[in-house]
């Protein structure tokens, strides 16, 4: 697989504070996403997770918290999109109940998946489920070879992700106009300085991947999402055991792009977690660092139902890994966003 963009670690002063490489506050735009975390449970426990998430995991949506966000999907026509994650969304307590009310209000449903679900027991209508919902599936494959795979998602995970990639072919994905299919690439995760990433080109990545998967495969999909690898959960613990993690941080402030800023996510969508407390972004949601009000006080869907708006905050919370969405070409949930 062609190696990803590498830039040599700079020699650098002690870390700024993110804010203070920002040239204005960084504040929310309208509200037209609203990224839904399902839970912690998983089939898989990925090394890069920054969620954590595992098959021992219990966290997981209410039956309470579940009809609020149906609520708060009916009510409010400007979100146009229920991003679904977790864990692995699709076994998660609420799943279907969301997607069938986000379709009948004729919003774009996202889920994130991670493709080995389709053979657990009791899943495996999952990709004829998600082709009759027009679900657009996000895939993790952080890389098109399989040795990178199985390293960081786990022995086997890559001949059942190709299998289930195979399966949403058949069912046109990714030829469709209304089933889409993206894939997510990751950056292996570092051992040594010498080893800091930043993401590749996405376009050109996108090519090796689509060349290489429908020629080995069959497969087709629709495009490749390059996300930088931040340091939170796993991947944050991991650093922290090679002491990589203060050099990591600097690595990616060293790279900071301010013509990423006007385009990251978190400025657009609101972050949910299953027990119905609002985040500006999945990151901030798994560093518990929740969204403010102006008055500085902590938003939860309640909140949002009671006031009867979605726009309440006005400054998005920021933290010293937000660099990792800054960086080079930027990051987000969709990609890189230069």
């Amino acid at each position: 697989m062609p190696a990803t963009s590498s830039v040599s670690p700079v020699a650098s002063p002690l870390l700024s504070p993110f804010q203070d490489k920002l040239r204005s506050p960084l504040t929310k735009s309208s509200i037209h996403t609203l990224q839904i975390n399902l839970g912690k449970r998983c089939n898989l426990a990925c090394s890069h997770c920054h969620v954590e998430a595992g098959p021992k995991r219990t966290e997981e949506l209410t039956e309470e918290v579940c009809q609020q966000l149906i609520t708060l999907i009916q009510r409010f026509p400007q979100i146009q999109v229920v991003d679904l994650t977790g864990g692995a969304p699709e076994m998660l307590y609420g799943f279907r109940p969301l997607v069938e009310a986000a379709r009948q209000a004729d919003k774009a449903v996202i889920v994130r998946s991670n493709l080995t679900i389709y053979f657990e027991p009791g899943f495996e209508d999952l990709p004829e489920y998600c082709a009759q919902k027009q679900v657009r599936i996000v895939a993790s494959l952080p890389c098109y070879l399989s040795d990178n795979v199985d390293k960081m998602r786990g022995h086997g995970v890559y001949d059942a992700s190709i299998r289930a990639l195979q399966k949403l072919t058949q069912l046109d994905y990714g030829s469709h106009p209304q089933l889409i299919l993206d894939l997510v690439y990751n950056p292996p995760l570092p051992t040594q300085e010498s080893q800091f990433r930043l993401t590749p080109n996405q376009e050109g990545l996108e090519q090796d991947y689509k060349a290489f998967l429908k020629e080995q495969f069959g497969i087709q999909f629709n495009h490749l999402l390059t996300i930088t690898n931040l340091p939170i959960g796993r991947t944050g613990e991991f650093l922290k055991r090679q002491d990589l993690y203060e050099p990591y941080l600097q690595f990616l402030s060293n790279h900071f792009n301010p013509d990423t800023v006007d385009g990251l996510m978190c400025r657009q969508q609101l972050s949910v977690d299953y027990q119905g407390q609002i985040y500006d972004c999945d990151f901030n949601q798994m560093a518990e660092l929740p969204a403010l009000t102006p008055e500085g006080q902590p938003l939860t869907i309640t909140d949002l139902l009671a006031s009867d708006r979605l726009d309440h905050i006005i400054a998005i919370q920021t933290r010293d890994y937000c660099y990792g969405c800054t960086a080079g070409s930027g990051s987000s949930c969709g990609g890189a966003l230069l």
